[in-house]
């Protein structure tokens, strides 16, 4: 068997870990499919209160910002807690000692966390369709998806620099999480158009991949355009992939060396 393949092998070999990590707490999982259910269909009555076409285009701007926002919230929380999950589980030492490439680890990781998530938003945005009775014949919403999963690199580049929080912080690492997270949020346009945020944070939120996802997706189910309407944000988000990733991996390992060093890595609290 070539390198390759090993790495390959090994890669597959972490993300049937976390599936039957998965199923192992199952009824956690649905705790939060319901909490994620309900956060996004509160975000979508805000705009109910309008009628007609209009009021329909409101909720799905307001919807698809929430089931952006939930999905994220998913990848960070997979990544984030990719060394709290080794320690509940007394494997980091196996893990980080084991003949693998640390990037097929993430990669593993990473690959369990947008199946998961895409899975998710799915299954949630068929159930707010349904709770809202809205009209999506003429949305592209296989191009939604194409476009999410695209951005998810970006997104998994910014998940690895969350992930290494845990190492520096074994107690309050995890939480710290939700920093990176919040700026995202603000610096975007989730909830609201980005030329209502101050002048000096617009520069930031053109910088951000959640700004171009949620443009592109808006377009391709709102308006119902195809994949090549939004190429241009669809650029944006493979250069900004091409640049987060490495930059996360690097600063991952150099957390690791740090967390080795000091001896964080194997602390419980």
């Amino acid at each position: 068997m070539s390198a390759i393949s090993r790495q390959m092998s090994a890669t597959y070999g972490f993300v049937e870990r976390n599936w039957a990590l998965t199923r192992r707490y199952i009824g956690w999982e649905v705790v939060w499919l319901v909490y994620g259910t309900v956060s996004t269909l509160t975000i979508g009555l805000i705009g109910a209160d309008s009628q007609g076409l209009a009021g329909q285009e409101r909720v799905l701007y307001l919807l698809i910002g929430a089931l952006l926002w939930s999905y994220l919230s998913v990848l960070f929380q997979i990544m984030g807690e990719t060394v709290a999950w080794e320690r509940w589980e007394g494997t980091i030492e196996y893990t980080f000692m084991a003949p693998v490439h640390r990037f097929t680890y993430l990669t593993g990781q990473g690959l369990f966390a947008v199946t998961y998530g895409m899975i998710r938003t799915a299954v949630i945005l068929g159930i707010t369709v349904l709770w809202f009775d809205l009209d999506m014949s003429k949305a592209n919403l296989l191009g939604g998806f194409v476009v999410l999963a695209v951005a998810s690199v970006s997104f998994l580049g910014l998940g690895l620099v969350a992930a290494v929080l845990p190492l520096l912080s074994p107690e309050r690492g995890p939480q710290a999480t939700h920093i990176i997270q919040g700026l995202l949020l603000l610096c975007s346009s989730v909830y609201y158009q980005v030329t209502v945020l101050p002048g000096w944070l617009q520069p930031f939120a053109r910088l951000n991949p959640a700004t171009y996802a949620l443009d592109a997706i808006r377009a391709t189910w709102i308006g119902g355009v195809g994949l090549a309407a939004v190429w241009p944000a669809m650029i944006r988000l493979i250069a900004t992939g091409a640049v987060l990733v490495p930059i996360g991996l690097m600063i991952f390992q150099a957390g690791e060396r740090y967390a080795l060093r000091t001896g964080k890595l194997k602390r419980n609290g």
